[in-house]
């Protein structure tokens, strides 16, 4: 079984703790749904903001999905880049799985699908 690390990104319109909730759940929810994950086969989720954001920890909101209880997860901040995107939360799902690189599914949503165009499907 290998280490594979699987990508997603969303933005929000405002730093607001509901959106912020809601945004995480949406991005985490797609990933696991495009990738199959099972949370015990997760060995962690690192989880960045950007800058402009401070409602709340994005991993409180991936704490609440059901199995995630004991998943590790770890927030930080982005680093802010001039011109970079605004209002931005990224997570990387490093899961262990048999699939090849080519078959992980990344997600990115709202204004994050320009940060990786050539991953759109």
């Amino acid at each position: 079984m290998k280490v594979r690390g699987i990508r997603g990104a969303t933005t929000i319109e405002a730093n607001d703790a509901g959106q912020m909730q809601r945004a995480t759940l949406e991005l985490m929810e797609r990933l696991i749904e495009e990738n199959g994950l099972v949370p015990g086969d997760i060995a962690g989720v690192f989880i960045t903001v950007t800058q402009d954001l401070n409602a709340m920890f994005p991993a409180s909101a991936i704490r609440s999905l059901p199995g995630f209880e004991l998943v590790p997860l770890m927030c930080s901040l982005e680093i802010d880049v001039p011109g970079g995107l605004e209002r931005c939360i990224r997570v990387m799902v490093l899961y262990n799985t048999e699939k090849d690189q080519s078959e992980i599914r990344h997600v990115y949503l709202n204004d994050a699908r320009r940060l990786r165009p050539d991953l759109q499907r």
